[in-house]
């Protein structure tokens, strides 16, 4: 009979994921790379690149590494540097980068088998089959004890998945039960579930149902005990074809619907960024659809309460009906006002947002048309003095500009209810230094002194991403009122039972006891801006309250006019190993 299926190959990679700092969590990989580079830890940057590995911290992996290779160091640091940020880039997907770091090692290397286990597996997500087939023979009889931390099950996994892609059956049957009756033996339930799935469409592509079924039965079984939702659906997807095949169409339904409700459930939180003209007709659109919505609820709410008050008046008294009539009117009265209220404030928030967003918008576009102009006729005039400055106040212009279309749509994103939202244990020390380094080349041109004194130890419960916004936002703030000379300190200050708090101190212009008071009361208004030549429009704050809120912190000001400005957050404590 004809088969209408699509096989799953669930690719089982490298396994040299890394979770906590903790020694005893440590994968062999991580065990050997520690073991390895310890004579290589008096390098600060080297070890502060090996505890982000370990945490699967990659970005910060490539920013130190990238601070190493800038710097003289010897070939054996090199050569590790190279291999850790290629490991990173691998991690991030980013392929050919990774084979870039990889190729610039120079031998003799330690880990030259794992350099082998990567190209190999990375040529056979490109289907580059026979390249890499190449690199897993190299491992296949290599010593175990030579591995470093390479799972010989992986290998003779892989080299079943390039055998299958080859229609070579046989050979990739003979890797495949080897590989079964490792991961049995190992009791490691993510790996049976691919081998069986793999070796069931192996059978099944060659019309042996008998065996494949049973096959297919197991890693769906499996995978029911799991909480992989990826693996869910994938065995799910092949019962759903098995049972189609063999006519059984209810069964092969019921499959169909499982697989769609847990892809339903895997996330794909990565697309958060937008073009700033997306953003903006994103956010019109967002409001239009609300004020829409809600005055289609008042009209359908009056017919709904008309129709009530007339059907009581065919069957009740004058009297009663009269008493019922006027407490209704009192009441939907009530509820109408309440909405039109509701309503009108929606309306005015939304068009004094857009009015100071685009005033200021326009004005920064006004600036920069302007300041292009006298670039142009400082170049025509060979002032490259005059060129840097202008080129100083552009990129000011742009960087508020892009400040404030950034905190527009992080707010819209908040108002719909759209945003990704993810509390976990989160090393505030090291969120703080992540995006302090990205302002470090913006403190120096204005002249700013800016530091950081958060204990390594402190780790807050909180959601990554809403509190770098919350970071930036208050970083942008404090650099914007504070003039040339001035500091900026971050720092961490006794710990509650509760909570952990940081601050943010300047040394700017401060703030008026009036205004320091409504930017901490509890009303979601926008701000008449108290230095004009600041671009903003106050949703900054606004975000800043809310999302600290949403992480169940708390949010404090204190400030001195013409002393300076301390933004205080307060987050839950998660001290808790793993």
């Amino acid at each position: 009979m004809e088969k209408s299926f699509r096989l799953f190959f669930g690719l089982l990679f490298f396994a040299m994921a890394v979770f906590g700092q903790d020694k005893k969590s440590k994968t062999n990989f991580e065990l050997a790379i520690d073991q390895h580079t310890q004579k290589f830890d008096s390098n600060p940057r080297f070890f502060k690149i090996k505890e982000f590995c370990f945490e699967n911290e990659w970005d910060s992996v490539l920013v130190y590494s990238s601070k190493i290779l800038a710097n003289p160091v010897s070939q054996a640091i090199k050569n590790h540097t190279h291999f850790l940020r290629g490991y990173a880039f691998f991690k991030k997907n980013l392929t050919q980068q990774a084979i870039r770091e990889f190729d610039a090692i120079y031998p003799p290397f330690v880990f030259e088998l794992n350099v082998s286990m990567l190209k190999g597996t990375i040529a056979l997500k490109n289907k580059q089959i026979q390249e890499a087939i190449g690199y897993f023979e190299k491992l296949e009889n290599v010593r175990a004890a030579d591995l470093l931390g390479i799972e010989r099950d992986f290998v003779l996994y892989n080299l079943s998945i390039c055998y299958m892609y080859l229609k070579d059956y046989k050979t990739s049957e003979k890797y495949l039960l080897q590989n079964i009756a490792s991961v049995e033996k190992g009791k490691d339930t993510l790996g049976m579930i691919e081998s069986y799935g793999n070796i069931a469409n192996l059978y099944y592509e060659q019309y042996k149902d008998d065996l494949a079924i049973p096959y297919f039965r197991k890693a769906y079984g499996l995978a029911l005990k799991t909480s992989n939702s990826k693996f869910k659906a994938s065995t799910a997807r092949n019962m759903a074809v098995v049972e189609e095949n063999r006519k059984d169409f209810a069964k092969a339904l019921l499959y169909k619907k499982q697989e769609a409700r847990w892809k339903d459930s895997v996330n794909d939180q990565n697309k958060i960024w937008e073009v700033a003209q997306v953003e903006k007709e994103f956010a019109v659109k967002q409001k239009q659809k609300e004020v829409q919505l809600l005055q289609a609820e008042n009209k359908a709410k009056i017919a709904e309460r008309n129709g009530f008050l007339y059907s009581l008046l065919a069957v009740i008294s004058l009297l009663l009906t009269g008493v019922y009539f006027y407490r209704e009117k009192v009441k939907s009265a009530a509820i109408i006002s309440k909405q039109n209220e509701q309503l009108d404030t929606m309306n005015a928030t939304k068009d004094k947002l857009f009015s100071i967003v685009s005033h200021d918008l326009r004005a920064s576009v006004n600036a920069l048309k302007r300041s292009n102009e006298t670039l142009q006729i400082s170049l025509e005039n060979e002032e490259l003095t005059a060129v840097k400055s202008q080129l100083d106040t552009n990129g000011a212009i742009v960087n508020g500009a892009y400040g404030l279309l950034d905190n527009l749509l992080n707010w819209a994103l908040l108002q719909t209810k759209q945003g990704y939202f993810n509390p976990s244990k989160l090393p505030l020390a090291r969120i703080v230094e992540h995006v302090v380094f990205n302002y470090e080349a913006i403190c120096k041109a204005k002249g700013l002194a800016i530091r950081v004194s958060i204990p390594r130890k402190l780790n807050v419960k909180a959601d990554q991403e809403s509190l770098k916004v919350v970071l930036r936002n208050l970083l942008d703030n404090a650099i914007k009122f504070t003039d040339s000379g001035g500091s900026i300190h971050i720092y961490s200050e006794e710990l509650t039972p509760e909570y952990g708090t940081f601050i943010v101190e300047d040394t700017g212009v401060g703030m008026r006891e009036d205004l320091r008071l409504q930017l901490l009361s509890g009303e979601e208004l926008l701000l008449k801006k108290e230095h004009e030549s600041k671009i903003g429009t106050g949703l900054g704050m606004q975000l800043c309250k809310s999302m600290i809120a949403k992480n169940g912190g708390i949010f404090d000001i204190q400030s001195t006019v013409g002393i300076g400005t301390k933004m205080i957050v307060s987050l839950p404590l998660n001290n808790t190993d793993g």
